[in-house]
């Protein structure tokens, strides 16, 4: 008979009441280490860290000493386990012996046989120990390969010394010491050696040469251009407002004006096919990125379209889009920094790389904002790029000020230039300056019925104040009374419980109008009068043209970036003689009246004087749907800022000179027998060229002839032909930086030509120089374009 020590029962009992726990205890220990192993191994084949970006690549060597230490750990931790297993198998099989005597709390079918528990261990420590081997096999292979494969390459992946790549020694410098700085190197491979730094400088970037081991043929493949395709008028526009996207007030303001106008595009699309016949039309692929709407960018305005806040750059950028997409144009609309850089393919990290595939844009559309949210994300793909950028930019960028050494070196530096766009990229409001393009917006086209309407409806006493701010109002009291002997007041000032204190009680304020209303509101009224502020926005042409006079105050001095706040830290120099220059010069009277504000006499006179006064309804032909439609289209199809001509031969003669000197000898004109580029737009044959008096600019030169500045043409007389042609007696003939050149001086003879092509400029004057000027035609209402630039 066996005996059992009570004190040994009572252990083998205790054991075996803890040993399910402990079972399960091992085999999630088990379960975790094949995880641990797989992960670990995982990690060291993809190179890459678990809490890592997906984008960020550890730099580890395969089979490097920690990896096989792994193993070695595990097989030695799962040996362990294999010997304390067998120890409370053995105490386990013991114990068996009494259980059918001993306590029956415990049933026997509780546990399996500990057997079978260290068969499952010994099974798994068997195929952990297999797995250890073949990847220490395999690991020890990849070092030996990776090896041998460096000290193949260790002479091929030092920088060259090429002289057509002079910066690839300081980049892979920049690389060695700052490539963890933005994951998107990594993203393209980089990962710290000296090939990775290479391979992406040469295939991504391009600062060096190919690497000749490399394959070439997938970098040097560009992709096919894809085949021209006609564009075709669109009157539909029931796509576009989806394309516009919701959300925002702005957006509704925009979709609601563009649905409004819908028949009036039809319209001018029809009209504009007609007359450019059968003219092959090149559809391009645009992209729209209106910055200032994004979040990154504040999106004040959105908040403020309910609330008065100005709404004429939300008029251009739907007339904008109306009109590429009326044209025929592929349309792609963004107002958000996600979907522009997911439209770009900027690379994910904080945008110093490349963008990871070819612009798919023929033109990108944006403002001041959205160039600063591409810059920032493009990398080096901002500077391949920005010559298919049109930046809208409401009152103008002169070259001065675009050229960032130059401004930089003589004060014209503000917050929104200095970025080297070829200065007719800057698309304005209105035709501020020649050395920007002219894009403009549209008012609402009456036809003939409805303007015989209106001059039957008008009442003649009746005046709306041009200002839904209440600011605008302040300090008018004097001039409102003087308003009030004649006319009865009308005011459109947003208010939210009560009439604003800057209101005079006499005024009959409507509060916020949509436009259908305020539409309706100037059909009625006399008369639509501006207080100096807002400058130069789109309601005095949609008063002007529902049949109201537009009367503004002259400034005196002229208001500028030197005395007046608004136009401080702005890229011109230009001085604004009223509140509205486009009004005043190109319209005139009797649809606009400018006069001194400060002189209460003229003023009380100007209001007899309009009362008096009949007119109808007029818009200029730029302003309506046919004739923006027909400046975009010539500018989509002629203006190109990416190809660049190439530089002269070396040696070669200088060509005969395009031009001569007129009969009248004041001014030279386009040679007829000299031979013109077909490519060359405007036609250089409607060249013109003045030497301006002394402190007159350019764009005032040509006006007092009845011609419009062309910057383009400035190349045609930096010669010393042009001053010869025209009898100026050049004593010294240098070249320099200045946008006022070419120029002469005529205390010391000089004659000065332009050394850097993008400060030709129309824009500015000085008392030392006479400017040479280059002037052309155009076409009637349409000043953007010479009568043969269609």
């Amino acid at each position: 008979m066996i005996t059992v020590n009570p004190d040994g029962k009572i252990m083998v009992r205790r054991c075996l009441v803890t040993l399910r726990p402990f079972r399960l205890f091992v085999l999630g220990i088990g379960f975790f280490s094949l995880c641990f192993l797989m992960t670990s191994l995982g990690s060291q084949f993809s190179a890459r860290r678990p809490g890592d970006s997906p984008f960020t690549i550890r730099t580890e060597v395969l089979g490097g000493p920690e990896s096989r230490g792994v193993l070695r750990k595990m097989s030695d931790l799962l040996e362990l386990m294999v010997k304390r297993m067998d120890t409370l198998a053995r105490l386990e099989n013991g114990s068996e012996l009494h259980r059918a005597a001993g306590d029956r709390h415990f049933a026997v079918d509780r546990f399996p046989p500990g057997a079978g528990l260290m068969e499952r261990i010994q099974a798994i420590a068997q195929n952990v120990s297999d797995i250890a081997v073949k990847v220490d096999q395999i690991l020890r292979h990849s070092l030996l390969l990776h090896g041998k494969v460096s000290e193949g390459r260790r002479d091929q992946c030092e920088a060259p010394s090429d002289p057509k790549f002079p910066d690839c020694s300081g980049k892979v410098e920049w690389m060695r010491a700052r490539w963890t700085s933005d994951p998107c190197y990594a993203f393209f491979g980089v990962d710290g050696t000296e090939c990775s730094f290479l391979i992406y400088l040469s295939e991504v970037e391009w600062f060096c040469p190919p690497l000749p081991w490399r394959n070439q043929t997938a970098t040097q493949m560009a992709p096919k251009p894809l085949p021209k395709v006609q564009a075709v008028f669109r009157s539909n526009l029931s796509h576009l407002l989806e394309l516009m996207g919701s959300g925002k007030e702005s957006l509704i303001f925009m979709k609601k004006r563009t649905k409004r106008l819908t028949a009036q595009w039809a319209l001018a699309a029809q009209r504009l096919a007609r007359k450019l016949g059968s003219v092959w039309r090149d559809q391009k692929q645009i992209l729209v990125h209106i910055g200032f709407l994004t979040e990154e960018s504040g999106d004040v305005f959105s908040p403020r379209v309910l609330k008065g806040g100005p709404l004429g750059e939300m008029v251009q950028w739907a007339d904008i889009l109306a009109t590429l997409y009326v044209l025929g144009h592929g349309l792609r609309i963004t107002v958000s920094l996600k979907e522009l850089q997911s439209n770009l393919g900027v690379p994910p990290g904080r945008g110093n790389c490349p963008l990871t595939m070819p612009l798919p844009f023929d033109l990108i559309y944006t403002d001041y904002h959205g160039l600063q949210q591409m810059k920032q994300h493009m990398g080096l793909s901002f500077k391949k790029y920005r010559c298919r950028i049109r930046v809208i930019d409401t009152f103008g960028t002169e070259p001065a000020y675009n050229h960032e050494e130059y401004a930089t070196l003589h004060g014209y530096r503000t917050n929104w230039g200095y970025w080297n766009l070829h200065p007719k990229q800057f698309m304005t409001m209105f035709p501020h300056t020649p050395d920007n393009s002219f894009m403009g917006f549209v008012s609402e086209e009456l036809n003939e019925t409805e303007k015989q309407l209106i001059k039957g409806g008008k009442a003649s006493n009746m005046a709306v104040v041009y200002g839904k701010e209440a600011s605008i109002w302040k300090g008018k009291e004097k001039f409102l009374g003087i308003l009030n002997k004649y006319m009865e007041i009308h005011g459109t000032v947003y208010y939210e419980s009560q009439r604003p204190p800057e209101v005079p009680a006499f005024v009959k304020n409507h509060g916020l109008l949509p436009q259908p209303e305020f539409q309706q509101l100037l059909r009625k009224a006399k008369l639509f009068i501006g207080f100096g502020f807002p400058y130069e926005g789109p309601a005095p042409l949609e008063a002007i043209a529902n049949g109201c006079v537009f009367l503004q105050s002259r400034f005196s001095p002229p208001h500028s970036s030197l005395n007046h706040e608004f136009f401080r830290g702005k890229p011109t120099s230009r001085e604004v003689f009223s509140q509205h220059p486009y009004a005043e010069n190109f319209i005139g009277k009797p649809h606009v009246w400018t006069v001194d504000y400060n002189n209460s006499e003229e003023f009380e006179a100007a209001i007899k004087a309009i009362m008096r006064t009949q007119v109808d309804p007029y818009l200029p032909y730029e302003y309506t749907c046919e004739g923006m439609l027909e400046r975009i289209h010539a500018y989509i199809q002629h203006q190109d800022f990416c190809a660049a001509p190439g530089p002269a031969p070396l040696g070669a003669r200088a060509p005969p000179s395009p031009f001569v000197l007129a009969p009248n000898a004041t001014h030279l004109e386009w040679a007829q027998n000299a031979s013109l580029d077909p490519g060359a737009w405007p036609p250089a044959h409607s060249l013109r060229a003045w030497l301006a008096t002394a402190g007159r600019a350019c764009t005032d030169a040509c006006l007092d002839h009845g011609l419009i500045c062309e910057p383009s043409f400035f190349p045609f007389l930096n010669s010393q032909d042009a001053f010869q042609k025209l009898q100026v007696p050049c004593d010294s003939t240098e070249s320099e930086m200045n946008h006022l050149y070419p120029a002469f001086a005529q205390p010391g003879r000089e004659c000065f030509l332009q050394k850097e092509p993008l400060l030709f400029s129309c824009a500015g004057a000085s008392a030392k120089y006479h400017r040479l000027c280059p002037c052309r035609d155009f076409r009637k209402g349409q000043v953007a374009l010479c009568r043969d630039c269609l």
